[in-house]
């Protein structure tokens, strides 16, 4: 690589700290880790609060700085004038202030056209054969106890757009029921944003079953465990992160409804669809292969390039 040499060039990744959105930031900078040689990208998470209070780490000045979410953005401008030889990149759409960004990640069913914007579709993941392969080793014990066919089923909740009411619950009761009477192991997580009632009937109904996993938050998240061994995934649809991540691990998945319009979202669900990776659930199990949705990856070499390209001028450090 070009640019000034240097042992390690040190990555931030910038999120209010919620999993759904610092998952995003800290998927494309994993990625881009893995594009350089023998790790020479050191990632830390700065956490923004919504007060305003950064918690910065314990490290040198970044180089390569990530942020996702409403509290990074005015953050990027006071940082820009502090490190200016930083890459300053955004994930997702940040609707004002463009320019404090070297580079913009946005989701494809946005449309942003910004020159200094590139589209995916949906939003980068954290997922790789290494998550995987790490995560069915640590839950080994557990899923030694579910023999046989497995689907997991990935709960999420209310949006701007979509609603799990009684009426959805009803039905993702029923469906499930559907799958453990085809003698098929359920691998069951919700998630934060599933509503309380709907989360208690979901653990009442399935928590002590043998034939279930029933996750709700408490001790260790098998989240990528349930993928990584799952036959079969379902997913709510009003989730695009989860919808993208079982998309990539070239799994049959199946999106289940809730009450609601997907208004633009419509148009990440066509191209998953188009994709071959995601089919509604008709109350029949099928088997099917598609190539595995890689879009974090693609998105992540073309932050190096872009950041080696600036880097090549001797305005920035990069790894070497």
């Amino acid at each position: 690589m070009t640019g000034i040499a240097q042992k390690q060039a040190v990555c931030w990744v910038v999120s209010d700290g919620r999993r759904g959105i610092e998952n995003q930031a800290l998927g494309l900078a994993e990625a881009v880790a893995r594009l350089v040689p023998d790790t020479r990208l050191a990632i830390h998470t700065v956490h923004v609060t919504r007060e305003g209070f950064v918690a910065l780490p314990s490290s040198p000045a970044p180089d390569l700085w990530i942020g996702c979410g409403r509290v990074a953005i005015p953050l990027a401008a006071k940082h820009r004038r502090v490190f200016p030889q930083c890459y300053f990149v955004y994930v997702q759409d940040p609707r004002t202030r463009y320019r404090d960004f070297d580079l913009i990640v946005a989701p494809e069913h946005d449309r942003l056209r910004k020159s200094n914007a590139i589209s995916m579709i949906g939003s980068p993941n954290r997922l790789s054969q290494s998550q995987f392969s790490n995560a069915l080793a640590q839950f080994s014990e557990q899923l030694s106890e579910m023999p046989g066919a497995r689907a997991a089923i990935l709960v999420g909740g209310n949006s701007k757009r979509f609603k799990l009411d009684d009426r959805v619950t009803d039905y993702l009761i029923h469906r499930l029921h559907t799958l453990l009477d085809q003698d098929i192991k359920l691998m069951v997580t919700v998630s934060r944003r599933t509503p309380d009632a709907s989360r208690r009937r979901l653990r009442k109904e399935f928590s002590d079953r043998d034939d279930v996993w029933f996750f709700d938050g408490e001790e260790k998240n098998p989240y990528f465990a349930f993928l990584a061994a799952a036959d079969w995934i379902f997913v709510t649809e009003e989730s695009t992160n989860m919808l993208v991540e079982a998309a990539t691990t070239g799994k049959p998945v199946y999106a289940l409804p809730l009450s609601g319009k997907a208004g633009k979202f419509a148009h990440l669900h066509a191209r998953l669809e188009g994709w071959g990776a995601v089919r509604p659930y008709l109350g029949q199990l099928d088997r099917w292969t598609y190539a595995r949705f890689a879009e974090t990856d693609r998105v992540a070499a073309e932050v190096l390039e872009r950041w080696q390209k600036r880097a090549s001028s001797g305005q920035q450090r990069m790894p070497t």
